[in-house]
């Protein structure tokens, strides 16, 4: 006696221009952070320093293996992402990093600045990316949580009671 043959689809989803297109731009943003956390870890001067240092450690910790997550997303959609030192640096939406020494209070404000745009990023192309693929959207919706969690985290250090 025979065994049926089981057909397993082998067709594997394929990202469409607009969805590739949005999920570069999340990328992009969180590459940014990740190299902005850094250079914000690195420059943190003031009363407070210690800690802050380690949380942006933390934050670019969330902000790079997410952006792993998109960038292997991208490809089991069978798109190319593209995280290359110049598409960053020409294509990103986050303003730009201050040079230079920063205070405490200084750079989590302008941390949380720029967590508070990639999440604006992540929010803006969620409902298009749910619409084609909702998988993908909750990858989303992880983002921009455990953004969120760091912001308020972060922003903490200059929250009086």
């Amino acid at each position: 006696m025979s065994t049926p043959s089981i057909h397993r689809s082998t067709q594997r989803t394929q990202a469409s221009a607009q969805l590739t297109g949005h999920l570069q731009r999340v990328l992009v943003a969180l590459v940014d952070l990740h190299v902005q956390g850094k250079q914000a870890h690195w420059n943190v001067t003031g009363r407070g320093f210690r800690d802050l240092h380690l949380q942006l450690d933390e934050l670019v910790d969330v902000a790079r293996e997410h952006s792993d997550t998109v960038a292997e997303r991208l490809r089991a959609l069978q798109a190319v992402p593209d995280g290359r030192t110049e598409t960053v640096a020409t294509t990103t939406e986050l303003s730009p990093y201050p040079a230079g020494l920063i205070s405490v209070g200084d750079t989590v404000d302008a941390i949380a600045e720029r967590i508070a745009q990639t999440v604006e990023i992540a929010r803006t192309v969620h409902d298009d990316v749910d619409a084609e693929d909702a998988t993908t959207a909750d990858l989303l919706h992880e983002i921009v949580a455990d953004l969120e969690k760091q912001a308020w985290m972060i922003t903490s250090e200059n929250t009086e009671v």
